[in-house]
């Protein structure tokens, strides 16, 4: 398939944007305490060729489809590679919805530093306070308490939570079921602590499982409402939402496939489009397009969204944590150049997804690709070339 691809002028502006990663090991790098503020951005405009390099070639084993925006201080470049699905292999749809997995959390922290502008949420309090029917009789297990803060930035100590298999086996065969999102939090507490909060990053869902269940005991209202109005209602995300329970994606979509080993050898493709999400709520049930997720990361950095002394949160990465990176919402990483980027990563079967930007949005990069694994260990490649291209070798 063509690579569809266009330079367009933007409006040169000094901002405040942020990246995320979602489980992104690859692109993880930086020391605890680094500090907020980054230097002037020297890289040069979008290099188009590089960035169609990189998207060429789709459909192959790595990825069915990409779409990518990038944004440098006077220019963007959109470009969109791949096709809608196997089946008739028309080009990808650039304006495609995709299941944007834990980019989600970026929302959810945004949800919850909002509450603490208003003086609804501690974040140095426990989460205890909060949600004590969720700890119940385990509350003796935990001697030590969580806070708002270390749940944010993934230092809580929290064990996962019930999920429905172990495998893309198993989870495809359930994935019309419903888990709830409280069932998921109740069966992680009562696994007890895997060590004191504060005592080291750990990368889990269930951090912002509990977020999700803060936001609607505060509020009284649901997550999805509350995200809805508070975070993608102003910032102008009138294509992205909140499936719950429904297992489909509304609109114009590209298809999801995961790669399956055939037990005689070799691989097939199946599509996994269709999946009921709900257990993933505050922290990966978003459905979201590359233009939606560039809306979000511009108004956020802009502090459109959080007063800009709660957005601090999102650039401050705690102290005293051996190789932390995660800050609330967003990780830290030290671009090959030596500039600093604020990023989240999202991956559910099918897709993966990212906002990344420099603090002053001088580089801000958006991409969603359709990965044939998009939840194995190792980066896709072709997510590794566009940011490559776009930002610099996340290997290093």
């Amino acid at each position: 398939m063509r690579v569809r691809a266009g330079l367009s002028a933007t409006v040169a502006t000094a901002v405040v944007l942020g990246l995320t990663a979602a489980a992104a090991p690859a692109l993880a790098s930086g020391g605890a305490g680094a500090p907020a503020a980054v230097a002037a951005d020297s890289r040069s405009e979008p290099d188009g060729e590089a960035l169609r390099a990189a998207i060429a070639g789709l459909p192959n084993a790595d990825a069915t489809a990409a779409l990518v925006r990038v944004r440098g201080k006077k220019t963007s470049w959109h470009g969109s590679s791949g096709v809608r699905d196997l089946k008739s292999g028309r080009d990808a749809n650039p304006e495609g919805r995709f299941r944007a997995g834990s980019t989600t959390k970026v929302v959810t922290a945004a949800v919850v530093l909002q509450l603490a502008a208003e003086g609804r949420v501690d974040l140095g309090a426990p989460v205890q306070r909060y949600l004590p029917e969720l700890f119940g009789a385990n509350a003796d297990a935990f001697r030590k308490p969580i806070s708002v803060r270390q749940l944010l930035n993934h230092s809580s100590g929290l064990q996962p939570g019930r999920s429905l298999g172990n495998t893309f086996e198993e989870l495809y065969a359930n994935r019309f079921e419903t888990l709830t999102p409280q069932e998921v939090a109740i069966t992680s507490i009562a696994k007890g602590p895997a060590h004191d909060p504060g005592v080291k990053q750990e990368y889990l869902g269930i951090n912002y499982t509990l977020l999700g269940l803060l936001v609607e005991k505060v509020t009284g209202h649901s997550y999805e409402r509350e995200a809805t109005r508070r975070v993608l209602g102003p910032a102008g995300m009138r294509h992205s939402s909140f499936p719950g329970t429904d297992p489909r994606i509304h609109g114009p979509h590209n298809r999801g496939y995961q790669a399956v080993e055939e037990p005689g050898g070799g691989t097939r493709l199946v599509d996994v489009t269709e999946w009921n999400q709900r257990d993933r709520m505050a922290g990966g049930d978003m459905i979201s397009t590359t233009a939606d997720l560039e809306r979000l990361t511009v108004a956020l950095f802009r502090g459109r969204i959080v007063p800009k002394p709660q957005l601090e949160e999102m650039f401050t990465v705690p102290k005293g944590i051996e190789g932390a990176t995660m800050s609330a919402g967003l990780t830290r990483f030290e671009a090959p150049d030596g500039r600093v980027v604020w990023l989240k990563t999202g991956g559910r079967h099918g897709y993966n997804s990212i906002l990344a930007a420099t603090r002053n949005l001088d580089t801000v990069l958006v991409y969603s690709v359709n990965s044939t694994d998009a939840k194995g260990q190792d980066m896709n490649p072709v997510a590794q070339r566009i940011v490559g291209a776009a930002i610099g070798d996340p290997r290093g």
